[in-house]
């Protein structure tokens, strides 16, 4: 008589357990503001590359900028709550135009094997640690230039349906490349790691475009493609063309008719002219860029993406034995030339963004590559800045959306302390951040 009571008891018990986790497992973060909110500080840089305002005010309601500028310029609404920074430097949310935010950093125990080791779901999970540090630098959108399994998409819908915090991003998903190439994974025996188009690595004009057409099926923004040989991949020399013009011509037609933008990772002067000459929106590294290629790149309108903190990061490894043999030769090569191409680049015209191959190095120190583009590339601090937010937007494509500051555009903010554009180490240490009108970092911080 009693056995239905306990089963009924029992099934309430379950019933309420999976409800809490269900409960449990629900959105709980904030995606945009709510309420109006004025920001203020000593002074503000709008992206645009105009000199600092001084005396700033942000009105900022819900997930939108309503006006900016000069204090007694904008309209404060009575009873918005104030924020008041000090002396510190409003900006822009910065941008990172070319990171790997999913899996391990190089040197991480473990990194060598991860292809073969690590779960298919580990480079997701710890890919929302990297997200989260990401964002508290300041980064407040990435560009994310390769990923497997398509984690890089499912680390995105978490993002933006509030599961966990991290920047806005747009997504490649695998790059594509030819067998052998920088864009395969190399160096395992003749049956392990053996990839066909799904994954990217594709020969022909056929199979590339249905590459193309892969990774759009499952939600990427841009391509990435392998033009040249690369530092971390194994066998291969890193500034020698791999994809031929007609292969590199048919990759860049098939994104234009899905329409989507090109990304070519390039490091030689060739390699760089041809992806150039097939229309690629930008050259990732350029390392070995020489005048004939910046003009090239001027005249196309094309943007170089620089990755200083990979060549730093690179150099590192294969001095401290991260790296050996062939990969820290071309670890050496590579991270001294850098230094050159952005000088080269700057006297050409070429449009500069600012992108950090972050993944290569540790995420949440992506700032260091607003240093070393004053420090190694020779450009100015508000050159760098401008390159890390309005440059990188309209590369993206996002120029109506994030990368300055202006009314009607998404409240991506960033304060760091004193002025910038006197001590460009400021932007290492932002002291607030804000996203779609959500502070995530300093006073009134909604996120923990």
């Amino acid at each position: 008589m009693l056995r239905p009571l306990f089963r009924a008891i029992a099934l309430a018990s379950l019933t309420t357990a999976a409800v809490a986790g269900a409960a449990a497992a629900q959105p709980t973060l904030p995606t945009r503001g709510t309420g109006t909110v004025v920001l203020r500080a000593a002074r503000m840089i709008d992206g645009t590359g105009a000199a600092p305002v001084q005396n700033a005010v942000i009105v900022v309601t819900d997930d939108r900028i309503v006006a900016a500028g000069r204090a007694g310029s904008v309209q404060v609404p009575e009873g918005a709550r104030v924020v008041d920074l000090g002396d510190a430097t409003l900006l822009p949310g910065f941008i990172d135009a070319h990171t790997h935010i999913i899996g391990r950093a190089l040197g991480d125990a473990g990194s060598a094997q991860a292809a073969v080791r690590d779960f298919n779901a580990f480079g997701a999970i710890v890919g929302v640690a990297n997200a989260r540090a990401t964002l508290m630098a300041g980064f407040t959108t990435i560009r994310n230039l390769g990923s497997g399994d398509f984690d890089d998409m499912a680390l995105r819908a978490a993002i933006d349906g509030g599961y966990v915090a991290g920047p806005r991003m747009q997504t490649a998903g695998h790059s594509i490349g030819i067998t052998g190439g920088h864009c395969d994974e190399n160096g395992f025996r003749p049956g392990l790691m053996e990839h066909d188009y799904r994954e990217g690595i594709a020969n022909g004009a056929d199979e590339i475009r249905a590459a193309v057409r892969y990774q759009v099926k499952y939600g990427a923004d841009v391509i990435k493609t392998c033009a040249t040989g690369g530092v971390l991949s194994e066998g291969d020399a890193v500034g020698v063309q791999q994809y031929t013009a007609e292969e590199l011509s048919a990759l860049v037609g098939e994104s234009r008719n899905l329409e989507r933008r090109v990304a070519a990772h390039a490091h030689g002067a060739e390699g760089i002219i041809a992806a150039v000459t097939a229309g690629v929106t930008s050259i990732e590294h350029g390392s070995f860029l020489d005048e004939a290629g910046a003009r090239l790149m001027a005249q196309r309108g094309t943007y170089l993406v620089p990755t200083l903190m990979a060549g730093e990061t690179v150099m590192r490894a294969a001095d401290s034995g991260v790296l050996t043999g062939l990969r820290a030769e071309k670890a050496r090569q590579a991270g001294a030339a850098m230094r050159n191409a952005v000088r080269i680049a700057r006297r050409a015209g070429v449009s500069i963004a600012l992108g950090t191959d972050a993944g290569v190095g540790t995420h949440g120190l992506n700032a260091r590559e607003f240093e070393l583009m004053v420090e190694w590339g020779g450009m100015t601090p508000l050159e760098a800045i401008t390159a890390g937010t309005s440059s990188a937007a309209k590369m993206m494509g996002w120029e109506g959306r994030i990368g300055t500051l202006r009314a009607g555009l998404l409240a991506d903010i960033v304060a760091v302390p004193g002025d910038p554009t006197a001590n460009v180490h400021a932007l290492t240490t932002p002291v607030f951040v804000m996203k779609n009108g959500v502070v995530y970092r300093g006073e009134g911080a909604e996120v923990r």
